[in-house]
């Protein structure tokens, strides 16, 4: 803990803080080590996030085609006028 503390420029007492709110919400997990305690990524809480965003990326996809045809369309007619 304190070596991530020191990486992020933090004390320790609130890197210990952010990784208990982390664990709590299920984007890490602790296992104990002896005295230690080893924190890995648990990329799965992310997943309704990205779920979530997807929609928002499908949406802007589609709108943006939307719109290049839209302008490739215009230039068209303006070339045959």
């Amino acid at each position: 803990m304190t070596d991530l503390a020191r990486e992020l420029g933090m004390s320790q007492p609130g890197a210990s803080k952010h990784l208990r709110v982390l664990r709590e919400v299920g984007l890490v997990r602790v296992r104990g080590a002896g005295r230690q305690r080893l924190y890995g990524l648990d990329a799965s809480g992310l997943r309704p996030v990205h779920e979530w965003v997807g929609g928002f990326e499908r949406f802007w996809n589609e709108s943006f085609d939307r719109l290049d045809t839209y302008v490739q369309d215009l230039k068209q007619t303006r070339r045959e006028e």
